[in-house]
């Protein structure tokens, strides 16, 4: 999954910059229009000038004021942090100022795009491969501020688990070669499947069919425990596909999330149009909250994409402080929150230090 999404010269995500969107594979929150990037500015807005206001409160401030960090990580081609940067420069000039807005991103390709849609706000936007990037080049060890990702930790690579019923107990799916394709294979080594946060329950493991399959994603709980780590003061949000725990483990979900997309298509063959499209498995939000509060971040807000986009429109139009409302604000407001759209889709996750 690594391999085809983010190889270098073949990945999915490396071939083409506009593969999501109104003309690729898959739709996203951001290729609705800029009106999703407005509204997580008027948020993130509100979150960073009370950080601000609290931290000048505090007794004991040293001189200045606190350095306040918006941190996007995986920005594909950079337009959601265009919308978001530009509502913040027009709306919350002070602000816009005060705020040092760095992309996590470890592809250079994708750096490149990002550039070539930031240029108009290169001097507020710096890159970086990862957060030990961050602490090596700024000696920053914790960060104040925002950290957050839209449709990032469905796209990191899973375990793909498999339930055998007769000798009930779990086995690992791998990838084999047979002539000129790819097929499923039982890895024949035995995995230490006490590390997943797989079913335990003798009721529920009586009813999974023999084959029963679901997705183990480590590297989103570790990119989810690094961020918070970092996180001195602020918020923790990811906007994604995904599920909580008791939907996550379902009898009728026989195959697991794991899902590909090509052309607005999803398709059950993984194995198929390798480096050709996308590939997604749903996010166990339970245990990423789970991660974040480990690591003493408290859990403020999980919830649909609907709900969340509702209650920030409300605060926004309580304040007065939105203006106009256009049709095609509209249109893309019922897009973002209709449930057969993508207000049921994705689920947000909003923790904080």
């Amino acid at each position: 999954m690594e391999l085809a999404l983010y190889c270098p010269v073949h990945g999915y995500y490396e071939k083409e910059k506009d593969n999501p969107g109104r003309h690729g594979d898959f739709y996203t929150s951001v290729g609705v229009g800029e009106l999703f990037g407005r509204l997580l500015a008027f948020q993130f807005a509100e979150w960073l000038e009370t950080l601000d206001s609290q931290a000048l409160a505090a007794p004991k401030r040293s001189v200045g004021r606190l350095p306040l960090n918006l941190i996007e990580a995986g920005a594909h081609d950079g337009q959601l942090a265009k919308d978001i940067l530009a509502w913040l420069q027009l709306k919350r000039p002070k602000l816009f100022k005060q705020i040092e807005y760095w992309i996590i991103e470890p592809s250079p390709c994708r750096q490149k795009w990002q550039k070539e849609t930031l240029k108009d706000f290169a001097p507020r936007v710096c890159w970086f491969t990862g957060f030990e990037h961050v602490s090596r080049i700024t000696h920053r060890t914790t960060l104040n501020g925002i950290i957050f990702s839209n449709e990032l930790l469905d796209a990191m690579p899973v375990r793909r688990l498999g339930w055998d019923a007769q000798n009930k107990k779990w086995f690992e799916w791998g990838v084999a070669v047979d002539g000129e394709k790819f097929v499923w294979a039982r890895l024949p080594t035995a995995f230490p499947f006490s590390a997943f946060h797989l079913p335990s329950s003798p009721e529920l493991l009586a009813v999974l069919p023999d084959g029963y399959t679901l997705e183990a994603c480590p590297a989103a709980e570790n990119w989810w425990r690094d961020a918070a780590q970092v996180l001195e003061r602020g918020k923790l949000l990811t906007i994604d596909y995904g599920f909580l725990a008791d939907e996550h483990f379902s009898p009728n979900r026989r195959h697991g999330t794991l899902r590909a997309y090509f052309r607005h298509h999803a398709s059950d063959d993984l194995l198929a149009n390798v480096g050709e499209q996308d590939l997604t498995a749903h996010v166990n939000f339970s245990e990423i909250q789970k991660v974040g509060e480990a690591c003493g971040l408290a859990t403020e807000n999980i919830s649909m994409q609907s709900q969340f986009l509702t209650r920030i429109l409300e605060k926004a139009a309580k304040g007065n402080s939105w203006g106009t409302w256009t049709p095609a604000q509209a249109r893309q407001f019922q897009t973002l929150v209709h449930p057969e759209h993508l207000g049921r889709a994705f689920r947000v996750l909003v923790q904080s230090r």
